[in-house]
């Protein structure tokens, strides 16, 4: 403007990443000053968070775009104490297909030099070193890839960018039949594995015999005949009469399996992750859904937690209306009504005489739907940042990051899977009391249980198992997946 003095705005050049930190997916520490010449992204995450899972694909879509001139870097902040040991996060890093260098800092080192407040954040460096600011949440594909383009096409003017790609080296899982099973359903004769890491839902008999297998493998959403299907990370299945409900989380849908005829068809959801666009949908097809992560059924509806949005919701398979029914969409532990309750990653649901009952990873918490009078009530946990593992009744328990829920009628019991401490609680419905259930077998990271009679199955998921626990003798044994 004329007549004022105006100074240009000073530019922050990037702290240096430290010396000290572990890596991942990379031969050697990686530094911003061998960078110079090419835009760089730290992607601050934590590896339990759903959020932080939903900005991996656009990230993907970049790298893929730009595999020359852009470096993707990410910097795990670890929120959990199990997420803090590296061999647990180089798990996480092949469970979720991450391709780029990860560094390890449990001591948050980074997360001080550069003011990040919350998972996630990305920090967007140009090509001379400097920060040219800071993108929190989900959701920005768009405005990072103008960016991106906006100062290579810089650099290039000035003649100071570097056509140079990180060099990458992974530490893959040992091949096996089952890749990161997330969750499991036991019947009468057959086992249902949600075979999460291979994008597929397997059917086997309860020794581990392969009866069938619903999906390609490949990623990808398309209906079709048992293997002519495509899923993407299914994880949660409930069944329903001659059909076995699937939430298909990677694709944010509902896919539905005729059991007779092995037919896929996709019963809810676009296929793509919807952000609070509406409180009801008539036309299930039509409703945008936030990674569905269980099912469960009660008296004709199919109840979903939908992890993305923190919500609980419901669809009516007689009129097949889908709607919220639970949950402001807020991250947090708040009881009471229905639409004012909150919610924080609700990944694992089971039913009971009346009640509707979730796992809340976030905040490390069971909670309780009185689906009669529409009340919110938590049994066990305290808040966003309280875990730990302790029995005790109630509200005294902690649990850390649990995944998954199944109600046992016979010992009036919850059985809960308490993944980031790799055990087994046993809550006891009248009194609340929070007890870990011990036998010899080491667990890690499970997932999902299902009860048979005396059998709890249980998705080991970081050792890409099923394991069959009998309840009365207390005797593990995996489970022989097999063709």
């Amino acid at each position: 403007m004329e007549g004022k003095n105006m100074s240009a705005p000073t530019r922050i050049r990037a702290p240096e990443l430290p010396d000290n930190l572990e890596w991942f997916n990379t031969d050697q520490p990686l530094t911003l000053a061998s960078q110079r010449g090419k835009v760089v992204i730290l992607d601050f995450w934590s590896y339990c968070c759903i959020n932080c899972m939903h900005v991996l694909p656009d990230l993907r879509y970049l790298e893929n775009k730009y595999p020359e001139t852009l470096t993707v870097l990410g910097i795990h902040s670890p929120k959990f104490e199990n997420e803090r040991v590296g061999e647990q996060l180089q798990k996480a890093i092949n469970r979720h297909h991450i391709r780029h260098p990860v560094a390890n800092d449990p001591a948050f080192q980074l997360w001080r030099a550069y003011g990040i407040k919350a998972w996630p954040s990305i920090i967007f460096i140009d090509p001379e070193g400097y920060v040219v600011g800071v993108l929190r949440g989900e959701g920005r594909r768009k405005q990072l890839d103008e960016l991106i383009s906006q100062h290579i096409d810089i650099a290039e003017e000035k003649g100071t960018l570097r056509y140079a790609p990180v060099p990458v080296r992974f530490q893959p899982e040992p091949d096996t039949v089952l890749r990161f099973p997330g969750k499991v359903l036991a019947t009468r004769n057959s086992l249902f594995i949600a075979d999460s890491g291979r994008n597929r839902v397997i059917e086997t008999y309860h020794d581990g015999k392969i009866r069938r297998v619903f999906g390609s493998g490949t990623p990808g959403m398309l209906d079709g005949v048992e293997t002519a299907a495509m899923f993407d990370n299914p994880q949660g299945m409930v069944i329903v009469g001659d059909f076995l409900y699937v939430a298909d989380t990677g694709n944010h849908a509902l896919r539905r399996i005729h059991l007779k005829s092995g037919e896929v068809m996709t019963l809810a959801g676009t296929g793509k992750q919807g952000r609070y666009t509406a409180d009801n949908f008539r036309e299930p097809l039509d409703a945008a859904l936030n990674s569905p992560w269980d099912l469960t059924y009660h008296e004709s509806n199919l109840y979903i937690a939908m992890a993305g949005q923190h919500q609980i919701w419901r669809m009516n398979l007689n009129h097949l209306g889908i709607e919220r029914l639970a949950g402001s969409g807020r991250e947090e532990l708040v009881d009471g009504p229905l639409e004012r309750a909150d919610f924080a990653q609700p990944s694992g649901l089971t039913v009971h005489d009346g009640r509707l009952y979730s796992v809340d990873a976030e905040t490390s918490s069971v909670r309780e739907i009185e689906l009669g009078q529409g009340l919110v009530r938590t049994l066990v946990g305290k808040g966003l940042f309280d875990f730990g593992d302790r029995s005790g009744v109630g509200r005294e328990a902690r649990l850390q990051h649990p995944l998954g829920i199944t109600v046992d009628a016979d010992r009036n019991a919850l059985w809960v899977a308490d993944t980031y401490n790799s055990k087994i609680k046993r809550i006891d419905v009248q009194t609340n009391e929070v007890s870990t259930f011990k036998f010899s077998y080491q667990l890690n990271e499970p997932g999902g249980l299902s009860i048979y009679r005396n059998k709890l199955f249980i998705a080991n998921t970081n050792e890409h198992q099923i394991v069959a626990l009998d309840l009365q003798t207390r005797m593990a044994e995996v489970v022989n997946v097999r063709e």
